[in-house]
């Protein structure tokens, strides 16, 4: 499955588990959150533009900084 890296401003828990609830309503989709460097990296067959418009929902600053 390709790769997308996300650099996401998350500044505590709170946003990372907004990440994991839009990301898990999205399904197919495995990811890891790295808090202190507010990068998140997905594996998933959806599209970098779809990931993208789901991360945003969490009303968070969102790019993406392209495949890992």
């Amino acid at each position: 499955m390709p790769k997308h890296e996300f650099s996401v401003d998350m500044t505590c828990e709170g946003c990372a588990n907004a990440i994991t609830r839009v990301l898990n309503k999205l399904g197919g989709v495995e990811f890891n959150i790295d808090l202190p460097n507010k990068k998140v990296c997905i594996e998933s067959e959806h599209s970098s533009d779809t990931l993208l418009a789901t991360l945003n929902k969490t009303g968070k600053a969102v790019s993406y900084l392209g495949p890992k």
